[in-house]
């Protein structure tokens, strides 16, 4: 069974003592990963792990905010209060302060 287009199994790779990993010389190539390279180590509890190069990331992260239309503000509502509303916040306050 052949692979999407893109899409790849590079196999796997055992972690050192340190944590090191050594990430497998086609996919070093496919993605340009040169030494010296920064890359973003993602996670997530449920499904993994993902590493992206440092500059495709940031890429990402600037295209989802400067793409992202603004969030109209909203008027602040406040509750409507009456006197007894007030009155009950006082004699709360007031109980508290007493313990």
């Amino acid at each position: 069974m052949k692979a999407p287009k893109g899409k790849h199994i590079f196999g796997t790779v055992k972690v050192g003592e340190k944590g090191q990993i050594v990430i497998p010389k086609d996919a070093r190539e496919i993605f340009n990963i040169q030494p010296g390279d920064s890359l973003v180590v993602l996670g997530d509890e449920a499904t993994g792990l993902a590493i992206i190069k440092n500059d495709v990331f940031l890429a990402q992260v600037a295209s989802a905010i400067f793409q992202r239309k603004p969030v109209p503000e909203q008027e602040e509502v406040w509750p409507e209060t009456d006197e007894s509303t007030f009155e009950e916040i006082k004699e709360r306050v007031e109980q508290h302060a007493e313990e």
